[in-house]
């Protein structure tokens, strides 16, 4: 069974480096642009909440978790 999933919108960042940040296991930045580089789909349970707080923190709304 899959838990919850991260997608991320590249044209929305603004690379602020929130979701960097949060969880550096889930997400990166472009070293050419800042932008965000999801690093892991799908998280395990133990970095779901730290998912969730990054999509919140972001302040382009570039995070989605389904």
């Amino acid at each position: 069974m899959v838990g919850v999933k991260i997608s991320v919108d590249r044209s929305r960042c603004c690379g602020s480096g929130m979701c960097a940040l949060t969880d550096p296991v889930l997400f990166d930045q472009s070293e050419e642009d800042g932008t965000v580089v999801l690093l892991v789909e799908h998280p395990d349970a133990e970095h779901e909440s730290t998912a969730k707080e990054a999509a919140g923190l972001c302040p382009a709304s570039a995070i989605t978790i389904r």
